[in-house]
C-alpha cells in the first residue's frame, strides 16, 4: 500500500471516529470536488439531498458523510479510493474518470450536442446511450454508476488577453484543459496551446499567468471566482462534459434490497436537483452570467464562425478517439451520436 493510501485511510478513519453516530450500521463517505453549499454547486446540492434522503429513508441506519472541495485528494486519486474501498462514493469529473475509464472521452466530440435539452436527455444513466456507457464502465472498473449528468452546462472559454470572436483569436492562447487528450486536441486544432492542469491548480495558474485562460461551464467559472483573474469570457458552447457519480461496487452489493432502493432513489432525485441548480446558477444575477458580466467582458460567437470552429475541432477529436480508444471508442461515440439524433 503506498503512502497516499495510508494517509487517506488514517485521515478518513479519524473523521469517522469524530463524526459517525453510534446508531448508524453503515456509513457512506461521499466525496466531491466543489463547495458544500447546495446553492453554489450542483454536486453540493446533490450531496446534501442524497445525505438527507438516505439517512431519513433508512431511519438513520445508513449515515452519509460528505467530503466537499476535494478534501480527500485529486479527482482521479479519490476514484481510486472508491475502487479500493477506502471510501464508498464520489461525484467526479470526466478528467478524473478518464484515468480509470478512458471511453469517457467520447463526450468530448465538439459541438455534438445542439442544446441543453438534448444533452439532458442523452447524458443520463437511463438513456439508450447512458445504459450502454454505465454498463461498460461498471464492467471495467468494478464501480456502480449512481448518476450521470452534465458538469454544469456547456463550456465557455475565458482568458486574460483578448475576446475570442474568431478562430484566429485562439492562436497562441494557453488554455487550461483537463487531462483529457480530446480536450487538448480541441484547443490545439483551433490554434491554442493546451495546458492540462489538475483542478486544484487552476486558479493559481490563471492568477500567475501559467495559463492565459481556461474552459468550463458558467456555474463553475462563477463559483471558482475566475472573474477575479480573467478579463474576457467567450460563449462558445463547444463541449459539455459529464459528472459521473459512482459507488464502490462491493459496498453497493452488500446493501439489502431496501437499502439499494433508498440509495438509488436518493441518487436519482439528487441528480435531478443537480441539473436544476446548474440551470438556476447559469441564469442567476448573483452567480451566473449577470454576475460574471460585472467584471468580465462577455461575447457570444456568431453561428457562422462557430461552424468554422466545428470544422476544425471535430475531425481532430474524432481522430484522437479513434487512435486512443480504438474500435470500441468509435462504437461508443456512434451510439452517443445516434442517441443525440434520435432525441433532437
Amino acid at each position: 500500500m503506498n503512502l497516499l493510501k495510508k494517509l487517506a485511510i488514517i485521515a478518513i478513519a479519524g473523521f469517522g471516529l469524530i463524526a459517525a453516530p453510534a446508531m448508524a450500521d453503515k456509513t457512506i463517505r461521499l466525496a466531491h470536488l466543489n463547495p458544500d453549499s447546495p446553492f453554489e454547486s450542483h454536486s453540493g446540492a446533490m450531496a446534501a439531498i442524497f445525505k438527507n434522503l438516505v439517512e431519513t429513508g433508512t431511519n438513520g441506519s445508513i449515515r452519509v458523510q460528505v467530503y466537499p472541495n476535494g478534501q480527500l485528494g485529486k479527482d482521479s486519486e479519490v476514484i481510486q479510493q472508491v475502487r479500493d474501498g477506502i471510501i464508498e462514493s464520489v461525484i467526479s469529473s470526466a478528467g478524473g474518470m478518464a484515468t480509470h475509464y478512458s471511453l469517457v472521452g467520447v463526450f468530448d466530440m465538439p459541438f455534438a450536442f445542439p442544446d441543453i435539452g438534448v444533452a439532458t436527455k442523452v447524458m443520463d444513466k437511463n438513456s439508450t446511450f447512458g445504459r450502454k456507457f454505465s454498463a461498460d464502465l461498471e464492467a471495467k472498473t468494478g464501480l456502480k454508476v449512481l448518476g450521470l449528468l452534465d458538469s454544469g452546462g456547456f463550456f465557455a472559454i475565458s482568458n486574460s488577453k483578448k475576446p475570442i470572436r474568431t478562430v484566429e483569436d485562439m492562436k497562441g492562447l494557453r488554455i487550461r484543459t483537463m487531462t483529457l487528450p480530446t480536450h487538448e486536441a480541441t484547443i490545439a486544432s483551433l490554434g491554442g496551446q493546451p495546458t492540462p492542469l489538475p483542478w486544484a491548480e487552476v486558479y493559481t495558474a490563471l492568477q500567475t499567468g501559467v495559463a492565459d485562460g481556461q474552459m468550463n461551464p458558467i456555474p463553475i467559472i462563477a463559483f471558482a471566482k475566475f472573474d477575479e483573474v480573467q478579463k474576457y469570457l467567450s460563449i462558445t458552447n463547444h463541449v459539455i462534459t459529464p459528472y459521473i457519480w459512482t459507488m464502490n461496487g462491493e459496498f453497493y452489493d452488500s446493501l439489502s434490497a431496501e437499502e439499494k432502493r433508498v440509495v438509488d432513489t436518493a441518487a436519482e432525485v439528487a441528480v435531478a436537483a443537480g441539473r436544476g441548480i446548474s440551470r438556476i446558477i447559469e441564469a442567476s444575477t448573483e452567480k451566473g452570467l449577470p454576475k460574471l458580466g460585472k467584471k468580465m467582458e462577455i461575447n457570444a460567437i456568431e453561428p457562422a464562425e462557430l461552424e468554422k470552429f466545428a470544422s476544425l475541432a471535430q475531425p481532430a477529436v474524432r481522430k484522437v478517439i479513434e487512435e486512443q480508444l480504438g474500435e470500441e471508442g468509435i462504437a461508443m461515440l456512434d451510439v452517443m451520436m445516434a442517441n443525440i439524433e434520435a432525441v433532437k
